[in-house]
Order: C-alpha cells, then sequence, then structure tokens
C-alpha cells in the first residue's frame, strides 16, 4: 500500500511548488487535493462534517494550476484531483486542462471526480442540483472521447458537439484513471457504470468494508480504491489497508511552509515505522 499527501491548498498555505517538493523528497507517492471555485456566503447546505465551514473551502487554490506548478519540480509523484467538481466545469475546458497536467508531467495525473455537496455552489456554476448525477455521466463520457478520439464528438442531453479536434492528447493510454468520489448507493452505481476507482473520504473501517463489498459484487471483480483525509493513525491504515485500498493519501493542515515541511517529515517518520 501506497501513501500519498492530501490537503485543500489555499492562499495562506504552503504554495504548490514547496509542497510538492516536500512531497516527493520524503518519499510520498501523491499529491491530492480538493477543489471548490467558490462558497456562497448564504447557503443551505450542511457542511457534511458538523459545525462550521472551515475557510480552507473558499480559500483553495485552482487544481489544475496547483497540479501543473507541482509538476514542474516533481518526477514521481501522482498528481489527483481529489476530487474536482466537474458538474461546474465546461467538459471541453476539462478534458485540455487534465490532457495538458499529464503531457507536462510525463503522464502522473490521476482523474479523481464527483458531484459536491453544496448546492449553492453548484447551482452558482448554472447546474441544477437535481440533474448533477446525470451531467456528471455525461461529462465523464464526454472527456473520455476528447481524450481519446480524433475528432472527437458526443451527443448527450447535457452535452452536445460535433466532431471536433482536441489536443493535447494524454499521455496514459488510453487515459488517465478515473477515480469517483462519493459515499452513496448513486457512487457505487457509477463508479462500476465508468469502469473507474473510487476515492473515498476517511470513514469507519465497517462504513468503508460495506461500499467496498457493493463495489466488488457490482462490477463483479476488484475495484481500485483510494482515500482522500486518511487521518495519520496507523491503526485505521491497518484496518482498511485489509479491506484493499492501495493508497492512503494522509490529511495535511493547510498551514504555512515551515509547519507544513515539520509535518510531512512526521508523517514520513511515522509511515516508514509502520512498514517495518
Amino acid at each position: 500500500m501506497q501513501f500519498g499527501i492530501s490537503t485543500f491548498v489555499t492562499d495562506d498555505g504552503i504554495d504548490p511548488v514547496s509542497l510538492g517538493r516536500g512531497i516527493e523528497e520524503r518519499g510520498f507517492a501523491a499529491l491530492t487535493i480538493a477543489e471548490h471555485s467558490h462558497i456562497p456566503a448564504s447557503r443551505e447546505s450542511p457542511y457534511p462534517m458538523g459545525g462550521d465551514l472551515p475557510d480552507i473551502y473558499y480559500k483553495t487554490l485552482d487544481p489544475f494550476v496547483t497540479l501543473a506548478a507541482a509538476a514542474a519540480v516533481t518526477s514521481k509523484i501522482q498528481l489527483i484531483t481529489g476530487i474536482a467538481l466537474l458538474i461546474q466545469r465546461d467538459p471541453i475546458h476539462a478534458a485540455k486542462e487534465t490532457a495538458s497536467i499529464d503531457l507536462v508531467s510525463g503522464g502522473r495525473f490521476v482523474f479523481g471526480v464527483g458531484a459536491g455537496w453544496n448546492l449553492e455552489e453548484l447551482r452558482d456554476h448554472g447546474t441544477d442540483p437535481k440533474t448533477r448525477g446525470a451531467v456528471l455521466d455525461e461529462r465523464i463520457e464526454a472527456i473520455k472521447a476528447l481524450w481519446t478520439d480524433e475528432p472527437a464528438e458526443y451527443h448527450g442531453k447535457y452535452v452536445d458537439f460535433g466532431p471536433s479536434y482536441a489536443r493535447p492528447k494524454p499521455v496514459q493510454k488510453p487515459y488517465p484513471p478515473i477515480f469517483i468520489g462519493g459515499d452513496s448507493d448513486a457512487t457505487v452505481k457509477r463508479v462500476i457504470r465508468h469502469q473507474a476507482g473510487w476515492i473515498s473520504n476517511a470513514q469507519p473501517r465497517a462504513h468503508l468494508a460495506k461500499r467496498v463489498a457493493q463495489l466488488r459484487d457490482g462490477a463483479g471483480h476488484d475495484v481500485p480504491l483510494i482515500q482522500f483525509g486518511t487521518p495519520v493513525k496507523p491503526e485505521y491504515w491497518r484496518a482498511v489497508e485489509e479491506l484493499g485500498f492501495s493508497q492512503l493519501n494522509l490529511l495535511l493542515p493547510s498551514v504555512q511552509r515551515d509547519e507544513s515541511l515539520r509535518l510531512l517529515d512526521e508523517y514520513a517518520a511515522q509511515v516508514a515505522q509502520y512498514r517495518g
């Protein structure tokens, strides 16, 4: 099992260049970052973790700019969106941005996507919350077409474009790994439908075991499993490793450079001890 780092890269925390270098220098496998375009000041959607919404949710840098900056100063780590809110993004632009990162990184991009939880945020992007699942499905399919076909076309209810030339194509063939985030029966069906992996949040082992069993039963085989926001608790790592997770991305607080690097040193030491 591999260990990466997951975090919200913000405008008052460690910069992407220092973060990318720090993660790779300490032997971690990946940088996995969250996305929110903005947070409406007036909203009804409750914070899924309970309580007040932390300000990191509206301080996040653009994920593709962040990963491109990290790509430029690293050569080994995976660069993962965890997750990109694809229901808020134009799929043609998203296909180009993601293929560009895969190209400049030499094939290290991993596309984590999801529908998100903040209904006011996605409404501001013109997406009806009632259609977000269908919109996500079509945008995933359209991006796959743009990544692989030349010319590419897609005709759906929410995404519709005729034969078009779109470059660059991803380095990874047929396309970068896709992981779908979420925690519902609909998420399970979506992972299976798109032959994708599942990127989970940190949840109790019993709950994760239920979802993993659903995925395996529905797909008829093991589904790739990675996690965002993993706590730095070796007993938890062991419990979820037994479920088949191939990568845990330890949660790094959004703090300034020196404190971030100090924490990365601590995390690396704990990982080394865990591996014996």
